[in-house]
């Protein structure tokens, strides 16, 4: 194709246009373009690639009020210049759950590393020790009188929400184990008022759970729970949730609540706080409970609870002993 043909008139207004230009760029201090070749354009930087925005869905919201959470969640992403195909929701709560499914994920997408023989032996020793102290301990429960036994009871319950923003805990499900972890009583409870929340991410209690062909009534469990736990060693992780629940009170020095044992705890700032009983049992155990994205099991947890308790009873209840002595000589 041949090139495009210019009178000598039309070159030389375009000579002048170039002319002009440059006088104009060097006026207003912008680079000059070379005569005869054109300017490189510089190269556009690449935009940097848009994160992913998480909202998280209050739990106390309406239907209505999410739907209207999540549109308004929307547009501030679409005002920020989010693509809204990367706006995503998660519940209040599940921020945990969703965390270690994501760190799992990614973990599985991790090329695979085997231990050396030095970790493997030592792993092992650890084992051997584990399995040594654990014989101990078996040993020394074993030793123990019936009677003695018989004087422990760990409990454990599970709520559902109720009031208009399901807030308000009500009692759903009561587990009773005693000092081996055998079930002594295990039932749902008729909720009197009606639930707003069923927690059943955490609680496990669903709608027919709690119907009457399946439930207690609240005052006859109320009443045989008390039965159970007259004259006996209450153990539990946060025992005063439970007994609130239970509408129920037991004797201060009748009660092992493994969240205020202080070898169980930990500091934070300058204060005492308890640690999570899945945390606890994970460490002394090596047993994992309440695991995430599952819903809790009072049975389970009333039985790690008490096999908690047992690592320790024995300095536990000695300690308890000497404070009741130095108390009577006070007197």
């Amino acid at each position: 194709m041949g090139g495009l043909f210019l009178t000598k008139k039309q070159k030389s207004q375009m000579r002048d246009r170039r002319k002009k230009k440059r006088t104009a760029q060097k006026e207003n201090g912008e680079p000059v373009d070379p005569i005869g070749k054109k300017r490189k354009r510089e190269p556009e930087e690449p935009e940097p690639p848009k994160e992913p925005r998480k909202f998280v869905v209050p739990s106390d919201l309406t239907g209505a009020e999410g739907r209207k959470f999540r549109k308004d969640a929307r547009r501030k992403a679409r005002q920020d210049g989010l693509d809204e195909s990367l706006v995503t929701f998660v519940a209040e709560g599940e921020e945990e759950a969703e965390e270690e499914r994501r760190l799992k994920k990614k973990k599985n997408k991790v090329a695979k590393t085997y231990p050396s023989i030095n970790e493997l032996l030592k792993q092992q020793e650890q084992e051997k020790v584990q399995h040594e102290k654990e014989e101990v301990i078996q040993r020394a429960e074993d030793a123990l009188p019936e009677e003695y036994k018989s004087k422990y009871v760990a409990v454990d319950c599970e709520m559902v929400g109720i009031g208009a923003e399901g807030k308000q805990s009500a009692l759903a499900r009561v587990s009773l184990v005693d000092f081996s972890g055998k079930t002594l009583l295990d039932t749902f409870v008729q909720v009197p008022s009606r639930v707003t929340d069923f927690r059943t991410h955490v609680s496990g209690v669903t709608a027919k759970h709690i119907q009457k062909q399946t439930a207690m009534e609240v005052k006859p469990c109320r009443s045989l729970v008390a039965s159970h736990l007259r004259g006996k060693i209450l153990v539990g992780h946060a025992l005063q949730n439970d007994l609130q629940a239970l509408m129920l009170q037991h004797p201060k020095e009748d009660i092992r609540d493994t969240a205020k044992h202080r070898p169980f705890q930990r500091v934070v700032g300058s204060k005492w706080r308890p640690r999570k009983l899945r945390d606890l049992v994970k460490q002394h155990l090596g047993i994992d409970i309440q695991v995430a994205g599952e819903s809790h099991d009072s049975i389970e947890d009333a039985s790690a609870t008490m096999a908690l308790f047992k690592r320790v009873r024995e300095g536990w209840e000695k300690e308890l002993e000497a404070k009741q002595k130095k108390a009577k000589k006070k007197r």
